[in-house]
């Protein structure tokens, strides 16, 4: 379990040495990974089902000027993993993808850019990017969650366990190594963000 800023501990380079340096996790309530291909305006019948390990592998293969994501289903949510991706760090495309639903994302990029983001139904409800802070207004429900990651968050990176946290509260998910390695992620790349 993700309860302190450091007990994210797993989600290391060690472990994930390619995932771990530049990631991108999105979560969006009520959707198939199918139906977010649609909305992001792929094709469902064009992605294929990888393992972490191949999604891993085929992102380094592929042109990082696309689009490559994985999405698995988590409950009543699409978990998007993207490695050197940032779709859930693009705030049109999480105002656009949350419309009528909740998003969640957090991300980190290979020169050490880290966001978090939540929005409800196409508007950012919070913000919180490492070394700038958090939105001017935090709301009332995530004010225990940060409060519970340190008096000093303002100066965390959200990859630090801010993110983790928050995502967990937002969602009810928690994310574990088993999740991530263990789920079937429908995989391949999506047109150029509209």
């Amino acid at each position: 379990m993700i309860a302190t800023p450091g007990g994210n501990a797993w989600f290391s380079y060690e472990r994930f040495p390619d995932l771990a340096e530049a990631y991108c996790f999105t979560y969006v309530r009520g959707l198939t990974p199918g139906q977010l291909v649609f909305r992001l305006g792929g094709r469902p019948e064009d992605f294929t089902p990888m393992t972490l390990e191949e999604l891993i592998a085929t992102r380094h293969r592929s042109s990082y000027d696309t689009a490559f994501l994985g999405a698995t289903t988590i409950g009543d949510w699409v978990f998007i993993v993207e490695h050197n991706g940032g779709l859930g760090a693009d705030e049109a495309i999480i105002t656009s993808l949350s419309a009528g639903t909740r998003l969640v994302s957090h991300f980190r990029d290979v020169e050490g850019v880290e966001c978090f983001y939540w929005s409800d139904d196409g508007k950012i409800r919070f913000c919180f990017i490492a070394d700038e802070g958090y939105s001017e207004e935090v709301p009332d429900e995530v004010v225990e969650t940060m409060q519970r990651i340190d008096a000093d968050y303002r100066h965390l990176y959200p990859s630090d366990g801010p993110a983790f946290l928050l995502a967990e509260h937002l969602t009810g998910i928690t994310l574990t190594p088993g999740l991530l390695e263990g789920s079937t992620y429908l995989c391949g790349v999506i047109p150029e963000p509209r």
